[in-house]
């Protein structure tokens, strides 16, 4: 593999650092409850409401701000992420009734969790998208109180109302007004005004990531979530613009995100890397997205294909972009990846807002082992099982006889116990 444009490596030196102030933070908020999450309130977001949940009327407010277009747009983006959503559902069967042998009766049910927090990041954009991507799954699966949160515009007592019209539209239940690593710590151990709830989903900084890390097994998380990451497989058919401008669509998230192209045309190469240079120099947000790319982007020469997709597979992205003459043939050898986006007709930033598939997705190589959130993450597989007497006393034995074989006495007078009842 050549490399045409390398980047740096990730700085770990504040991983120490950043956990001793999360776990600070987290503490104070366990201690001191909602006098810990208004001084933080005010701390980071000049923000000094005292009531942390958003009223009825503060929602009908945002709607007032914005236009019939706007509305219009955020709800249709929410039925193409709801039908989505609503078409994983129906894919999740419950089982019944499953006989091993007769007089035993196993199954399992799906059960949603029964409250959940959906993180919606502010910083230096309104992520509304991020609320459609959360709440929506979420209700799709039935669960009964779902709480969504952001910070406040920096300034105000207000969060977005983009945002807070799109959590709406998306059917939170509540809606408050905290973020940073202190909402996830109210969200997990609960305050006065915050009730806890059994789950966190959403991505955000690098504080809250850590946060979420630290609470998760006293609350479920979906994942610890790092930099936006897009990695492109492209050969000498691909179109340098439309790629340049998809990487640079990553790159404006923050400084540390990161782009990649994997391309096995050396001209496509440089071509590429030209191509984002040229379109730096017309993007407003090019101070963020220049820092991103110049310090993380990556173009690399690829002998083959077939190196292309191993070094795909082995990088894990968040989004993964297919850009060759036949991608569909690419994309089944492809097993590790967030989203997958095949042609070059299919932007990855259509599954950021509206295509219908979730853009809350795995980064740091995580989708080795996980995918993104969707409808399967509220839910929960539970089984259940029955016996008659005379499948009882059938398997006993063999349970019996199990169970002294790892030294267990106790659980083999369990099981001994029924067999010799009359």
């Amino acid at each position: 593999m050549k490399v045409i444009k390398a980047s740096k490596e990730r700085p770990l030196s504040a991983a120490k650092d950043l956990r001793a102030a999360v776990g600070a933070i987290i503490d104070d908020v366990r201690e001191n409850g909602d006098e810990a999450l208004l001084r933080y309130n005010e701390k980071f977001d000049s923000c000094r409401r005292s009531a942390l949940r958003i009223s009825k009327e503060e929602i009908a407010e945002a709607y007032a701000q914005l236009s019939n277009e706007e509305i219009d747009d955020i709800r249709e983006a929410a039925e193409n992420i709801r039908g989505f959503a609503a078409a994983q559902r129906a894919t999740l069967k419950e089982l019944p009734a499953y006989s091993p042998k007769p007089g035993i009766t196993l199954g399992h049910r799906i059960i949603p969790v029964h409250s959940c927090c959906c993180y919606v990041p502010g910083g230096n954009y309104p992520l509304y998208s991020t609320a459609l991507m959360l709440a929506i799954p979420a209700k799709a699966a039935g669960v009964p109180r779902v709480a969504a949160c952001s910070p406040t515009m920096k300034g105000t007592d207000k969060i977005s109302p983009k945002t807070l019209a799109a959590m709406d539209i998306a059917g939170a239940d509540e809606i408050y007004a905290v973020g940073g690593a202190q909402a996830i710590a109210a969200f997990c151990y609960g305050t006065e005004q915050i009730s806890p709830v059994d789950m966190i989903v959403g991505p955000g900084n690098s504080y809250v990531a850590e946060a979420k890390r630290q609470c998760y097994g006293q609350v479920g998380i979906d994942f610890a979530a790092g930099p936006s990451e897009l990695l492109i497989i492209a050969d000498g058919t691909a179109d340098a613009e439309i790629a340049a401008a998809d990487i640079l669509a990553q790159s404006e998230h923050d400084r540390v995100a990161r782009g990649i192209v994997i391309t096995t045309s050396e001209k496509f190469a440089e071509e590429v890397a030209a191509e984002v240079e040229r379109q730096l120099d017309e993007l407003p947000t090019a101070e963020i997205a220049r820092s991103s790319w110049n310090d993380y982007g990556e173009v690399l020469l690829a002998d083959s294909l077939d190196e292309a997709i191993r070094a795909a597979n082995d990088a894990a992205p968040e989004h993964l972009e297919i850009q060759t003459a036949d991608g569909e043939k690419v994309a089944e050898k492809l097993y590790n990846y967030g989203s997958l986006f095949i042609g070059g007709n299919t932007a990855e930033v259509f599954g950021d807002y509206a295509s219908g598939t979730n853009h809350t997705l795995p980064t740091m190589r995580a989708a080795r082992y996980t995918g993104g959130v969707w409808v399967g993450t509220f839910l929960k597989t539970c089984t259940h099982q029955s016996f008659t007497a005379e499948a009882m006393r059938e398997l006993a034995p063999l349970v019996t006889r199990l169970a002294r074989g790892e030294g267990l006495e106790g659980h083999a007078r369990a099981s001994e116990k029924r067999f010799n009842k009359k």
